[in-house]
């Protein structure tokens, strides 16, 4: 029952995401401005939780060793995602939707949007990599304890990572990404659990 209720907790927030990335709007005009930002004003604390399915197999104290070390390594990288991806939420979607939904009628409004685009895409890249970084770290920090079970999840998790860093959660690959990331969030804790309760019957 903790295993499936932990897969519960790390699965989520990306499924939540990939919903949203399902409603998300093509582009930003004024027509869509409102909704675009509503929903990213929506997203804005739910992005930094996808850390989530790397913090709870990660959630015991770091030993002091190099496990340790990587795992000190994969939580200041899940922070730092979850600072500048917040970052890319507000620019690039509460700010750019306000902007163009405000903008006099007879303005264009690409000069109006593709600064705060450039903004949130450069803090946004910075997240994405720190999330590849957690990623690898949190490997690093469960296989000497999990062995080769965390290698699936991590396998995905990389794939899902690298598909972020570009593809943010619009359809359909970034709805795709985002059913990665459940998936190997749930291999990830499936497997550490398994070793955990190996470990207690021995």
């Amino acid at each position: 029952m903790l295993t499936i209720r932990n897969i519960a907790v790390v699965t989520v927030v990306p499924l939540v995401l990939a919903a949203a990335g399902a409603a998300h709007p093509h582009g930003l005009s004024r027509a869509t401005a409102t909704d675009w930002t509503q929903l990213h004003i929506a997203l804005l604390p739910v992005f930094p939780l996808l850390t989530l399915g790397l913090l709870v197999p990660l959630w015991h104290r770091p030993r002091p060793d190099f496990a340790g070390f990587a795992t000190a390594v994969a939580w200041v990288s899940a922070f730092t995602y979850a600072a500048f991806y917040t970052g890319l939420d507000a620019v690039a979607g509460i700010a750019a939707g306000t902007a163009v939904e405000h903008a006099a009628a007879t303005a264009s409004t690409g000069p109006i949007k593709h600064p705060l685009y450039d903004m949130g895409e450069s803090l946004g890249q910075v997240g994405a990599c720190a999330l590849l970084v957690a990623v690898v770290a949190t490997a690093v920090a469960l296989f000497p304890q999990h062995g080769v079970r965390v290698i699936p999840g991590t396998v995905v998790l990389l794939a899902a990572g690298w598909s972020f860093t570009d593809s943010h959660i619009f359809w359909p690959r970034g709805v795709w990404t985002m059913l990665g990331f459940a998936l190997g969030f749930a291999l990830l804790t499936a497997g550490t659990r398994r070793s955990e309760t190996v470990v207690r019957r021995t």
